[in-house]
């Protein structure tokens, strides 16, 4: 087919349909979109709380169990160890299919019927306060990662081990206050590195070990601010530099944060790809308009798939781990294949559409919960003809009686779910961090919302009355109740980021922070994960072209240490996709002016 131009039912944007993306549709049978990429991207983060957990009521025992739903969700939750035992079955809750009401009003219904696990875990040993994870081991507050032990307030790591405060990790050891690092151990305050050692304050260095301040380094040890030094050298300044100092650090974050701006970046951060465009891909083949994602190929419109492989996808969010041919999904993973519109499922779901919270079952449809069934609509079993024919049936009553929001937006076959079936206040999900939105701006998308409440437990300390440096601390430490800095200093601000307003510090923080001379946070672990994503590039591309003229950057802000022999008339002629804004101030240069200008 022919390249396509329509008009998105949400934002009322164009966005473009191409060939290649008709291909996929057909060979999923599914029809084209009728949201554009960003709006299916945003409804689809709306339904992911990756973060937050709460206390509610288990409706099996009545135990206080902790959970990803607010007790003002309206849903049936069950503890895991209740949900996954044979002690119930979802298909006690299937009922026939009611042609005189559209599909997403039935499938609501059953939705807030049937009982759901209270956390997305596989595998946890001692991490009750950890949530969206593959065997965790002793981790504390960390969240969508896969085999780590010892992490805590942390988000995406995948084997990781000893780290604090960190941010997507993937084989890492004692890193602390780490964006995006590959393969390290022992990095602090550092970005976007990658089989390093020993890092302080360093972004986009690789194979480099013993560095300070330093970017866009290639297998060094012994540099500081880009400056070669003696081993002598470095081990002084090291030692005269106050790691311990609250004060130190913020001052240090902030020169060193100047000096990488004198550097040019390269327009993606990506390594060992083929055919890619997005930010945040490693190990990738023809993968396109996706954003943090890892061993994957034929995949487009994708993100925070950390976890490979990954095969043959289209708007695909979270996860991986053997994913095959998924469609407008989230949260499915270990072994899903052919899932279009699901929620939740894993492990091994097959042929499964507009279905949430299910286990190694195959050819459902509006199912929640089942586990080990195959053939079920609404929850309810068929021979294997009476499925496929009722199947085809509910696909036309979409389009016959399609569901419609209050903005008028329709929901045939082929969409994903309304915002109605969030169970989720979007202020508390991933879309607020990548998309964020006012208050009455997502009520009137038809999201909820939670303000902000007030905890159980008072502060018996300000955490601006903590010392500003390590030696200062006492264990009597773990014992206090912190009021978070950032709400004394700007309640309103703290409120936008969500704000814990209290916090703790605990033993197996306080251990590290001595181990490697580290000051005690002053701030509660989400405004710390707050601030941690402003290093994060934001989920949107712009067509740019390299600022490369030649002998030196364009408007000669950095003079270039080598000649790059592809230029055409002194000035780089390549264009590319970035996620760099044309307002923002780095110097973006092209894969090859970057790569001759790297150290």
């Amino acid at each position: 087919m022919k390249q396509e131009t329509r008009d998105c039912q949400s934002c009322k944007g164009q966005f473009v349909i191409e060939p290649d993306d008709f291909a996929f549709y057909e060979k999923i049978k599914v029809p084209p979109p009728t949201w554009c990429p960003g709006c299916r991207l945003q409804r689809r983060l709306a339904f992911r709380n990756e973060r937050f957990m709460y206390k509610t009521k288990s409706a099996s025992s009545g135990k206080e169990i902790f959970s990803m739903y607010s007790p003002q969700a309206g849903v049936k939750t069950y503890e895991n160890s209740a949900w996954f035992s044979d002690s119930w079955d979802a298909i006690s809750f299937g009922h026939d299919y009611d042609v005189s009401r559209p599909f997403f009003v039935q499938l609501n219904e059953l939705l807030h019927q049937v009982p759901l696990f209270a956390l997305s875990v596989v595998n946890g040993e001692n991490s009750d306060y950890s949530n969206n994870f593959t065997a965790f081991k002793n981790c504390y507050l960390a969240f969508n990662g896969n085999y780590s032990e010892d992490v805590a307030y942390a988000v995406g790591t995948s084997y990781a081990k000893n780290c604090i405060d960190c941010s997507y990790l993937d084989k890492a050891e004692n890193c602390y206050e780490c964006f995006w690092v590959n393969s390290c151990a022992n990095c602090f305050y550092s970005t976007q590195c990658h089989s390093s050692f020993n890092l302080y304050f360093c972004k986009n260095c690789v194979g480099c070990n013993d560095c300070f301040g330093s970017v866009n380094l290639r297998n060094k040890k012994y540099v500081i601010f880009n400056k070669q030094y003696s081993k002598e050298e470095y081990e002084d300044f090291l030692r005269k530099f106050r790691s311990d100092s609250r004060n130190a650090i913020s001052e240090m974050t902030a020169r060193t944060r100047a000096h990488w701006l004198q550097y040019p970046m390269r327009y993606m951060e990506g390594l060992k790809n083929t055919n890619v465009s997005g930010e945040y891909i490693h190990n990738c083949k023809n993968v396109r308009d996706s954003y943090v994602l890892m061993d994957a190929e034929n995949v487009r419109y994708s993100s925070y798939a950390e976890m490979g492989p990954i095969k043959d996808c289209y708007d695909y969010t979270v996860w991986g781990n053997g994913a095959e041919m998924v469609y407008e999904s989230a949260d499915c993973g270990l072994g899903v294949n052919n899932i279009r519109f699901g929620m939740e499922l894993w492990p091994n779901v097959r042929n499964a559409e507009y279905s949430l919270f299910c286990q190694s079952s195959s050819d459902i449809f509006g199912c929640v919960g089942v586990k080990n069934k195959k053939f079920c609509i609404l929850n309810k079993q068929y021979s294997e003809q009476e499925y496929r024919e009722l199947r085809e049936k509910i696909i036309a009553h979409m389009s016959e009686m399609p569901y419609t929001d209050a903005r008028g937006i329709e929901y045939r076959y082929g969409e994903f779910y309304p915002p109605m079936f969030s169970f989720y206040a979007y202020n508390k999900t991933m879309a607020q961090e990548n998309y964020p939105m006012k208050k009455s701006d997502a009520l009137a998308a038809g999201y909820i919302w939670e303000d902000l409440q007030e905890k159980d437990y008072q502060p018996t300390r300000k955490g601006s009355e903590l010392a500003d440096d390590i030696s200062g601390v006492s264990d009597a430490v773990v014992k206090d109740i912190f009021l978070c800095s950032s709400w004394g200093s700007d309640p309103a601000r703290a409120l936008g980021e969500n704000c814990s307003k209290v916090f703790r510090i605990i033993p197996m923080e306080l251990q590290f922070y001595r181990r490697f001379n580290i000051p005690v946070p002053t701030r509660c672990h989400n405004c710390r994960h707050f601030e941690r994503t402003k290093q994060k590039q934001p989920m949107r591309l712009f067509d740019r072209s390299c600022k490369c003229a030649g002998d030196s950057s364009d408007g000669g802000a950095y003079v270039n240490i080598s000649s790059h022999p592809h230029h055409q008339n002194g000035r780089c002629p390549n264009r590319f996709q970035t996620s760099y804004a044309p307002d923002r101030p780095e110097i973006v240069y092209c894969e090859s002016c970057y790569n001759n200008e790297v150290a």
